[in-house]
Protein backbone atom coordinates (compact mmCIF):
# COMPACT_ATOMS: atom_id res chain seq x y z
CA UNK A 1 0.00 0.00 0.00
CA UNK A 2 2.97 2.44 1.08
CA UNK A 3 4.99 2.03 -2.48
CA UNK A 4 1.27 2.17 -4.21
CA UNK A 5 1.10 5.75 -3.00
CA UNK A 6 4.69 6.68 -3.15
CA UNK A 7 4.60 5.98 -6.80
CA UNK A 8 1.05 7.74 -6.93
CA UNK A 9 2.72 11.40 -5.98
CA UNK A 10 6.17 10.67 -8.04
CA UNK A 11 3.40 10.15 -11.09
CA UNK A 12 1.75 13.61 -9.72
CA UNK A 13 4.94 15.20 -9.31
CA UNK A 14 6.50 14.27 -12.68
CA UNK A 15 2.96 15.90 -14.09
CA UNK A 16 3.46 18.84 -12.44
CA UNK A 17 7.28 19.04 -13.85
CA UNK A 18 5.71 18.52 -17.38
CA UNK A 19 4.15 21.25 -17.50
CA UNK A 20 6.73 23.57 -16.56
CA UNK A 21 5.95 26.56 -14.03
CA UNK A 22 2.62 27.61 -14.35
CA UNK A 23 1.02 24.18 -12.59
CA UNK A 24 2.45 25.21 -9.27
CA UNK A 25 0.20 28.25 -9.26
CA UNK A 26 -2.75 26.68 -10.67
CA UNK A 27 -2.29 23.90 -8.20
CA UNK A 28 -2.45 26.73 -5.57
CA UNK A 29 -5.24 27.84 -6.92
CA UNK A 30 -7.08 24.29 -7.31
CA UNK A 31 -6.25 23.77 -3.07
CA UNK A 32 -7.84 27.98 -2.68
CA UNK A 33 -10.66 27.14 -4.85
CA UNK A 34 -11.99 23.91 -3.32
CA UNK A 35 -11.47 25.04 0.17
CA UNK A 36 -13.77 27.99 -0.63
CA UNK A 37 -16.45 25.58 -2.38
CA UNK A 38 -16.39 23.35 0.60
CA UNK A 39 -16.74 26.40 2.69
CA UNK A 40 -19.96 27.31 0.86
CA UNK A 41 -21.65 24.43 1.05
CA UNK A 42 -21.21 23.69 4.67
CA UNK A 43 -22.45 27.24 5.26
CA UNK A 44 -25.04 27.46 2.58
CA UNK A 45 -28.06 25.74 4.02
CA UNK A 46 -31.40 27.09 4.36
CA UNK A 47 -31.86 25.23 7.10
CA UNK A 48 -36.15 23.77 7.77
CA UNK A 49 -37.19 22.75 4.60
CA UNK A 50 -40.76 24.17 5.57
CA UNK A 51 -42.37 27.05 4.07
CA UNK A 52 -41.82 30.57 5.80
CA UNK A 53 -45.52 31.23 6.65
CA UNK A 54 -45.16 27.61 8.14
CA UNK A 55 -42.02 28.38 10.24
CA UNK A 56 -43.72 31.89 10.86
CA UNK A 57 -46.47 30.07 12.07
CA UNK A 58 -44.46 27.74 14.26
CA UNK A 59 -43.02 30.72 16.11
CA UNK A 60 -46.05 32.65 16.54
CA UNK A 61 -47.65 29.29 18.37
CA UNK A 62 -44.56 27.06 20.00
CA UNK A 63 -41.15 28.14 21.48
CA UNK A 64 -38.88 27.38 18.37
CA UNK A 65 -35.62 24.94 18.45
CA UNK A 66 -31.85 25.59 17.69
CA UNK A 67 -31.55 27.15 14.38
CA UNK A 68 -30.43 24.85 11.82
CA UNK A 69 -29.69 27.51 8.91
CA UNK A 70 -30.16 30.61 7.36
CA UNK A 71 -33.84 30.99 7.35
CA UNK A 72 -34.64 29.54 10.67
CA UNK A 73 -32.20 32.24 11.94
CA UNK A 74 -33.59 34.91 10.30
CA UNK A 75 -37.10 34.05 11.03
CA UNK A 76 -37.08 34.18 14.95
CA UNK A 77 -34.32 37.25 14.26
CA UNK A 78 -37.19 39.09 12.54
CA UNK A 79 -39.86 37.84 15.62
CA UNK A 80 -38.02 39.38 18.13
CA UNK A 81 -37.78 42.40 16.42
CA UNK A 82 -41.55 42.47 15.50
CA UNK A 83 -42.40 41.74 19.26
CA UNK A 84 -40.08 44.55 20.62
CA UNK A 85 -42.21 47.06 18.62
CA UNK A 86 -39.93 48.69 16.83
CA UNK A 87 -40.88 51.17 14.86
CA UNK A 88 -38.82 51.56 12.03
CA UNK A 89 -38.61 47.45 11.69
CA UNK A 90 -37.68 47.86 7.83
CA UNK A 91 -34.38 49.18 9.02
CA UNK A 92 -33.80 47.65 12.31
CA UNK A 93 -34.28 44.01 10.16
CA UNK A 94 -31.69 45.26 7.33
CA UNK A 95 -29.29 45.55 9.88
CA UNK A 96 -30.12 42.80 11.51
CA UNK A 97 -30.04 40.55 8.28
CA UNK A 98 -26.89 42.26 7.43
CA UNK A 99 -24.28 39.50 9.27
CA UNK A 100 -26.30 37.24 7.71
CA UNK A 101 -25.63 38.39 3.61
CA UNK A 102 -22.02 38.84 4.87
CA UNK A 103 -21.65 35.27 5.87
CA UNK A 104 -23.77 34.18 2.88
CA UNK A 105 -21.01 36.41 0.21
CA UNK A 106 -18.18 34.78 1.76
CA UNK A 107 -15.52 33.18 -0.42
CA UNK A 108 -17.87 33.62 -3.14
CA UNK A 109 -15.56 36.41 -4.95
CA UNK A 110 -12.65 34.05 -4.21
CA UNK A 111 -14.66 31.20 -6.48
CA UNK A 112 -14.98 32.98 -9.17
CA UNK A 113 -11.66 34.57 -9.60
CA UNK A 114 -10.21 31.19 -9.66
CA UNK A 115 -12.84 29.68 -12.35
CA UNK A 116 -11.54 33.00 -14.73
CA UNK A 117 -7.76 32.62 -13.89
CA UNK A 118 -6.75 28.63 -14.45
CA UNK A 119 -7.85 28.76 -17.75
CA UNK A 120 -5.97 31.88 -18.74
CA UNK A 121 -2.97 30.65 -16.44
CA UNK A 122 -3.35 27.30 -18.83
CA UNK A 123 -3.05 29.11 -21.35
CA UNK A 124 0.07 30.91 -20.37
CA UNK A 125 1.41 28.01 -19.84
CA UNK A 126 0.14 26.68 -23.43
CA UNK A 127 1.85 29.79 -25.25
CA UNK A 128 5.07 29.02 -23.42
CA UNK A 129 5.46 25.18 -24.51
CA UNK A 130 4.64 26.54 -28.28
CA UNK A 131 7.35 28.81 -28.14
CA UNK A 132 9.75 26.67 -26.41
CA UNK A 133 8.60 24.05 -29.27
CA UNK A 134 9.56 27.19 -32.11
CA UNK A 135 12.59 27.75 -30.65
CA UNK A 136 13.63 24.62 -30.53
CA UNK A 137 12.48 23.64 -34.31
CA UNK A 138 14.78 27.01 -35.40
CA UNK A 139 17.92 25.12 -33.43
CA UNK A 140 16.90 21.52 -34.61
CA UNK A 141 16.66 20.28 -31.10
CA UNK A 142 14.11 17.92 -31.66
CA UNK A 143 14.66 16.53 -28.26
CA UNK A 144 17.44 17.20 -25.26
CA UNK A 145 17.33 16.43 -21.62
CA UNK A 146 16.01 20.16 -20.58
CA UNK A 147 13.38 21.00 -23.32
CA UNK A 148 13.41 20.15 -26.86
CA UNK A 149 10.26 19.80 -29.03
CA UNK A 150 9.08 16.81 -26.80
CA UNK A 151 8.95 19.03 -23.76
CA UNK A 152 7.47 22.11 -25.50
CA UNK A 153 4.25 20.42 -26.79
CA UNK A 154 3.93 18.19 -23.55
CA UNK A 155 4.17 21.73 -21.06
CA UNK A 156 1.85 23.10 -23.26
CA UNK A 157 -1.04 19.98 -23.12
CA UNK A 158 -0.64 19.58 -19.73
CA UNK A 159 -1.12 23.46 -18.58
CA UNK A 160 -4.31 23.55 -20.87
CA UNK A 161 -5.60 19.80 -19.08
CA UNK A 162 -4.21 20.94 -15.47
CA UNK A 163 -6.27 25.21 -16.50
CA UNK A 164 -9.81 22.80 -17.80
CA UNK A 165 -9.32 20.56 -14.82
CA UNK A 166 -9.61 23.34 -12.24
CA UNK A 167 -11.97 25.84 -13.92
CA UNK A 168 -14.85 23.32 -15.15
CA UNK A 169 -15.84 21.49 -11.87
CA UNK A 170 -15.53 24.99 -10.28
CA UNK A 171 -17.35 27.16 -12.59
CA UNK A 172 -20.67 24.63 -12.59
CA UNK A 173 -20.15 23.81 -8.68
CA UNK A 174 -20.10 27.67 -8.40
CA UNK A 175 -22.80 28.26 -10.05
CA UNK A 176 -25.56 26.03 -8.36
CA UNK A 177 -23.84 27.87 -5.01
CA UNK A 178 -24.53 31.09 -6.45
CA UNK A 179 -28.23 30.45 -7.53
CA UNK A 180 -28.43 28.57 -3.94
CA UNK A 181 -27.16 32.01 -2.11
CA UNK A 182 -29.65 34.07 -4.26
CA UNK A 183 -32.77 32.25 -3.63
CA UNK A 184 -32.01 32.63 0.91
CA UNK A 185 -31.74 35.93 -0.21
CA UNK A 186 -34.89 36.50 -2.19
CA UNK A 187 -36.26 34.60 0.97
CA UNK A 188 -34.87 37.46 3.29
CA UNK A 189 -35.92 39.42 1.77
CA UNK A 190 -39.66 38.58 1.61
CA UNK A 191 -39.45 37.92 5.01
CA UNK A 192 -38.52 41.46 6.28
CA UNK A 193 -41.25 42.66 3.45
CA UNK A 194 -43.38 40.37 5.44
CA UNK A 195 -43.26 41.43 8.74
CA UNK A 196 -42.82 45.15 7.63
CA UNK A 197 -46.33 45.19 6.39
CA UNK A 198 -47.46 43.29 8.91
CA UNK A 199 -45.96 45.88 12.08
CA UNK A 200 -47.95 48.89 9.25
CA UNK A 201 -50.78 47.02 9.34
CA UNK A 202 -51.37 46.68 12.92
CA UNK A 203 -50.31 50.49 13.47
CA UNK A 204 -52.76 51.64 11.39
CA UNK A 205 -55.91 49.60 13.00
CA UNK A 206 -54.72 51.06 16.28
CA UNK A 207 -54.71 54.32 15.27
CA UNK A 208 -58.57 53.71 13.82
CA UNK A 209 -59.27 52.21 16.92
CA UNK A 210 -58.26 54.95 18.62
CA UNK A 211 -59.59 57.82 17.08
CA UNK A 212 -63.08 55.83 17.46
CA UNK A 213 -62.25 55.48 21.35
CA UNK A 214 -61.22 51.70 21.72
CA UNK A 215 -58.46 50.23 22.90
CA UNK A 216 -56.41 48.20 20.59
CA UNK A 217 -57.04 44.37 20.48
CA UNK A 218 -53.57 43.04 20.63
CA UNK A 219 -52.30 41.44 16.87
CA UNK A 220 -51.19 37.52 16.27
CA UNK A 221 -49.63 37.78 13.41
CA UNK A 222 -52.25 35.68 12.03
CA UNK A 223 -51.55 37.18 8.33
CA UNK A 224 -49.59 35.31 6.57
CA UNK A 225 -50.84 35.43 3.22
CA UNK A 226 -48.23 38.03 2.22
CA UNK A 227 -46.09 35.75 1.54
CA UNK A 228 -46.93 35.28 -2.07
CA UNK A 229 -46.86 32.27 -4.15
CA UNK A 230 -43.19 33.36 -5.24
CA UNK A 231 -41.86 32.72 -2.17
CA UNK A 232 -43.13 29.19 -2.20
CA UNK A 233 -41.64 28.67 -5.89
CA UNK A 234 -38.50 30.03 -4.37
CA UNK A 235 -38.58 27.37 -1.47
CA UNK A 236 -39.98 24.94 -4.25
CA UNK A 237 -36.65 25.10 -6.43
CA UNK A 238 -34.68 25.17 -3.47
CA UNK A 239 -36.02 21.19 -2.80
Amino acid sequence: MGAFLFDIIDRFFLYLESGGFVMWPLLIGTVLLWYGIAYRMVVLKRGSSEKLRTLITRMRNEKPGEPKGFIDCAVAIAWDIFESGNTDLRRRMEDAFFPLKTLLNRHRSLVRTIVIIAPLAGLLGTVSGMIEMFDSLGNQTFYSQTGGIANGISQALFTTQFGLFVAVPGLILGRLLDRKEDRIKEELFQLREYFAALKSGEDTGKNKMRIQGREPIPHKADDTAFLTEETNEIHSKET
